[in-house]
C-alpha cells in the first residue's frame, strides 16, 4: 500500500474545510457590500450642499439649527 502522505495527497479534515468555508463566506460578504460602497461617494457628493468657505480671522462657529436643537434637547 501507498503512504498517502509520501503521494502528496493529504486526507481531507474538517479543519480545512471550514477554513474553506470561511474564506468564501468572507469573499461573498465582501463582494456583496462592494457595489453600496462604489456607489456611495457620487451620491454623497450630488446631495452635499456647497460648504461656506472658512473664515479668515476664526470663529466659524453658527448657531444652525441643528445645534439649536441639540441645545434644546441637552437642557432637558
Amino acid at each position: 500500500m501507498q503512504d498517502s502522505q509520501a503521494a502528496g495527497i493529504k486526507p481531507a479534515s474538517r479543519r480545512g474545510f471550514f477554513l474553506g468555508a470561511a474564506s468564501a463566506g468572507a469573499a461573498v460578504a465582501a463582494v456583496s457590500v462592494l457595489p453600496k460602497v462604489v456607489d456611495t461617494p457620487a451620491a454623497v457628493e450630488v446631495a452635499a450642499p456647497a460648504a461656506k468657505p472658512a473664515p479668515e480671522k476664526g470663529g466659524g462657529y453658527s448657531l444652525s439649527e441643528h445645534v439649536k436643537h441639540y441645545y434644546k434637547t441637552a437642557s432637558t
